[in-house]
């Protein structure tokens, strides 16, 4: 399995407390970056700007790349632009969704 597979399988662990939703499938990862020395820089959004628990989410998705073995070090920015909706979900985050 690849880096960036090993990273996505990664953040499936952290959820949005509100809608009990992986990131992953939730949309709200926007971009992955790896470099050669294997540092991890993460574009990702949250579902609204005023999200009280943007800390718990950034922190869940720093800590759950920082344990996998290849990764050296992992930045998250917290990015508005595009901004989230409900289209960036995947098929199985809409399902979810509509339980």
């Amino acid at each position: 399995m690849c880096l960036e597979d090993k990273i996505l399988e990664a953040l499936k662990s952290v959820y949005d407390p509100e809608l009990s939703i992986n990131v992953v499938d939730l949309g709200l990862i926007y971009q992955i970056n790896i470099s050669d020395e294997k540092d991890v820089t993460i574009n990702m959004t949250l579902t609204t700007p005023g999200c009280p628990l943007h800390n718990s989410i950034t922190s869940g998705v720093r800590h759950c790349v920082e344990a996998i073995e290849e990764v050296r070090n992992v930045k998250v920015n917290l990015v508005w632009q595009p901004a989230w909706s409900p289209d960036k979900m995947t098929d199985e985050g809409r399902r979810a969704l509509n339980r």
